[in-house]
């Protein structure tokens, strides 16, 4: 191993941004099936199915639409 290394002609990683980082997460298990059976008929792992569809929805910045039912007055 060398003492010193000389980085003036490195290049920045161009995969940088493309890194992914491991994150844990509860969903319900409805879910997990469905990505599942789904990655059962495509041949993409499901895991791969659920970040290619999160990253589509980030990427056209989708916004969730929610309509929440009112609680009844008592």
């Amino acid at each position: 191993m060398r003492e010193e290394y000389d980085f003036t002609n490195s290049v920045k990683n161009p995969y940088a941004k493309r890194i992914k980082k491991q994150v844990t997460m509860n969903l319900d298990s409805s879910v997990v099936i469905y990505f599942k059976e789904l990655a059962a008929q495509t041949g993409i792992p499901y895991q791969t199915l659920i970040n290619m569809y999160l990253s589509y929805c980030a990427e056209h910045k989708l916004q969730l639409q929610t309509m929440w039912k009112e609680k009844a007055a008592v």
